[in-house]
């Protein structure tokens, strides 16, 4: 029994073990692979889009990173509190193990009992004596993997400096890419005076959303993706709609709190019907995805495209404020579930003609937390 249970605590440190290493070393893996991807894809023919790709991978890759890096603090935390618990008893296993090892067995097996003291004895110390040398096998496996936590943590260390500077480099040279596009696709020409009227005469998000709102010619079927969409950017729900948030403002679009400089993307094909500052929105993009629908994206920093351009699934919208955090800042895992380094919000609202609808339904994330 006593050895069965100390094998089945060494195997339950052992995979504990590999769990957390494997996971922080595949983080790591995909994050220095989005690094070296960078070169590629500024020479990439298509940079707009290859360099798109490099900053999601590196934003997935650093989230995945930080995770497992916050797995293993946990981990590191609970076998360090073991080894306080059971430091005496640490002392007190090897003590019995040294002195197995150095005491003639026949005085070992002696018992004031007489030989059927002795005979029970010494099948106490047949039994005992593989646990004890079990449990300190178990601790060696645990010390081992505390030195192998130790070598992730600042091996992540320099692969987050190499990433944060490779991002920002990705960053700037996107910029510039869409900027230096001349030739966009676009399913209409927009009338300037047109929109120009329409946003001075706006008072509200509503107005201006309903005065933009298009028939149902498009030819995709954005209706049918409910459920299953990506969100637009990495990051986690802050406020639900119809939520009120802290200044007592409640709105029918739903709220994610986002890392600063974080990349925005279409969820769907779609073509931009509105970029730009709208009222205390900050900066806004609008897009049809068909089927009569808007998605209403508020709270860019940077937005990019053209009104009427057609854009693809997956392709950059623009970039949330904010500046990056430094490599150690970004190493250092939260404590809580809920995150606490997302500086930025981008307020997401979904309609169809003018009229709200609930947002959450539609993203694959936010569809499952409603359950």
């Amino acid at each position: 029994m006593i050895r069965a249970a100390a094998l089945a605590l060494m195997l339950t440190a052992q995979a504990a073990m590999g769990g957390v290493a494997e996971d922080a070393a595949q983080a790591s893996a995909d994050l220095q692979q989005a690094v070296s991807d960078l070169q590629e894809a500024s020479a990439s023919k298509d940079r707009v889009a290859a360099l798109t790709r490099t900053i999601k991978a590196y934003e997935s890759g650093l989230a995945a990173l930080r995770q497992a890096l916050r797995q293993a603090e946990l981990r590191q935390d609970q076998l360090t509190l073991q080894f306080q618990s059971k430091r005496d008893r640490i002392a007190q296993l090897l003590g019995v193990l040294a002195r197995i090892d150095a005491d003639p067995s026949p005085l070992l097996l002696l018992h004031p009992n007489g030989p059927l003291g002795t005979v029970r004895s010494g099948m106490m110390l047949a039994d005992v004596t593989p646990a004890l040398q079990s449990e300190v096998a178990v601790l060696k496996v645990q010390l081992e993997e505390l030195a192998q936590i130790r070598a992730l943590q600042k091996s992540a260390g320099e692969t987050l400096t190499k990433g944060l500077g490779a991002a920002q480099i990705a960053r700037s040279e996107l910029s510039q890419a869409i900027s230096d596009r001349t030739q966009l696709p676009k399913r209409f020409t927009e009338d300037p005076e047109v929109l120009r009227g329409l946003l001075e005469s706006a008072d509200t998000l509503e107005s201006f959303a309903a005065g933009l709102a298009l028939d149902d010619s498009g030819t995709s079927h954005f209706a049918d993706a409910q459920g299953t969409l990506d969100l637009p950017v990495l990051g986690r729900l802050l406020l639900r709609p119809n939520e009120t948030d802290a200044r007592g403002v409640t709105r029918p679009g739903m709220t994610l709190a986002t890392r600063a400089a974080a990349l925005v993307t279409s969820p769907w094909p779609a073509t931009i019907r509105y970029r730009g500052p709208l009222l205390d929105y900050g900066n806004v993009m609008i897009i049809e995805p068909g089927d009569g629908y808007l998605l209403i994206l508020a709270g860019l920093d940077q937005v990019y495209g053209e009104v009427g351009e057609v854009v693809a699934k997956g392709a950059a919208l623009g970039l949330m404020g904010g500046t990056e955090a430094a490599s150690a800042d970004l190493l250092a895992p939260a404590k809580e579930e809920t995150g606490g380094r997302e500086t930025e919000t981008l307020y997401l609202e979904l309609r169809q003609g003018a009229a709200p609808v609930d947002p959450m339904e539609w993203f694959a994330a936010t569809a499952k937390a409603k359950e």
